[in-house]
């Protein structure tokens, strides 16, 4: 599954994660810390939608 930042469009995919914050490839969006934080524009997880 991908998840796209609805403020910016970064793009969050469980296959790659997000190594460079420390998210490991593989890891599911309900298991990204509650705390994390779009790495461009600094919006939380509920600012995110999940796409095909």
């Amino acid at each position: 599954m991908k998840y796209v930042c609805d403020v910016c469009g970064w793009e969050y995919d469980e296959e790659e994660g997000y190594p460079e914050g420390g998210i490991a490839s593989g890891t599911k969006w309900e298991d990204v810390p509650e705390d994390f934080e779009c790495p461009l524009c600094n919006v939380g997880k509920d600012q995110f939608s999940e796409v095909e």
